[in-house]
């Protein structure tokens, strides 16, 4: 894949692979392209911060490498580790014929690659790799840290074998939740970018994208009443995605309008604490659809 030309045809991309981005989005994944630097993406869960990752792969063709993060993440789980049972196999059987193959136990065919070594790894006739680095914001501090120094010079040193440099460098997206604040020194590595929950049309057109079918009065109620339900103080409000969800079950009951009982039964597709539910419920379809007018 040649370097994008403008913000407009990555616009135009990633629509034509069902991602309809903002021209905020659109800079700031260009620039990221361009620039060939690792672009954050912070915001509210359910925005689509992990689909930009998506799309870019399969608009470039690159294989996305998935790093999901957690509390206590370590290298074993995120860069590498040793097969051991083949290790110890392959000692037995050594053993067996009066072997010595100590420094083989070592070799790079025992080496189990996961995501960050993986991304490192380039085809020299196919695209570069999509890394992401998903809900970086859950990792600690000491892991962030040597995400910090892989991403400066896209290398992992592995001790019994050397340094493995990527020749072509990833193109890498971390997303956050902001559940904690990720450290200024990652942030000055990246481009960044806050996602916002689209505008009413823009929700409308996604929605409409992602469900194909969907009747347009249908898909306005549904982008209608989870604007509102952003705006009411829940413990968890609707994002993106839960519109796309909520949407896809009301098509497939069969619905071309939201009533109160189906609003009532299909509350579990878009809000998942029983808190929230219980609130939601109290207020009522009309009142939401009023309120959102």
């Amino acid at each position: 894949m040649t370097g994008p030309l403008s913000p407009e045809s990555v616009r135009e991309a990633l629509a034509a692979h069902d991602y309809l981005a903002d021209d905020g989005l659109a800079t700031a994944v260009f620039l990221a392209l361009r620039l060939r630097r690792p672009l954050l993406l912070e915001g509210e869960a359910g925005v689509g911060k992990t689909e930009v990752a998506k799309v870019l792969a399969r608009w470039t063709g690159g294989e996305l490498v998935r790093l999901q993060c957690y509390e206590g993440i370590d290298v074993s789980q995120a860069v590498y580790e040793w097969d051991y049972a083949r290790q110890l196999l392959h000692l037995r059987a050594a053993e067996g014929r009066g072997a010595d193959v100590e420094d083989e136990l070592y070799a790079e065919r025992f080496l189990v690659r996961r995501p960050l070594l993986r991304a490192l790894a380039h085809d020299d006739d196919g695209p570069p790799q999509v890394l992401l680095i998903d809900e970086v914001d859950r990792a600690d501090d000491e892991f962030e840290a040597f995400l910090l120094e892989v991403l400066a010079d896209y290398a992992i040193t592995v001790p019994e074998l050397g340094t493995f440099r990527a020749e072509v460098p990833p193109v890498v997206v971390l997303t956050s939740n902001r559940t904690r604040d990720v450290h200024d020194a990652l942030k000055r590595r990246c481009l960044y970018h806050w996602v916002e929950h689209p505008d009413f049309e823009r929700e409308v057109a996604i929605v409409r994208l992602r469900v194909p079918g969907l009747d347009e009065a249908l898909a306005r109620q549904v982008a209608a009443v989870v604007a509102r339900l952003r705006d009411v103080g829940l413990y968890k409000p609707p994002g993106v995605a839960e519109a796309i969800d909520w949407a896809a079950a009301l098509a497939l009951l069969g619905r071309t309008t939201v009533d109160e009982a189906t609003f009532d039964t299909t509350l579990g597709t878009f809000l998942k604490y029983r808190e929230d539910q219980e609130r939601v419920r109290g207020m009522g379809l009309a009142q939401l659809l009023a309120e959102a007018r």
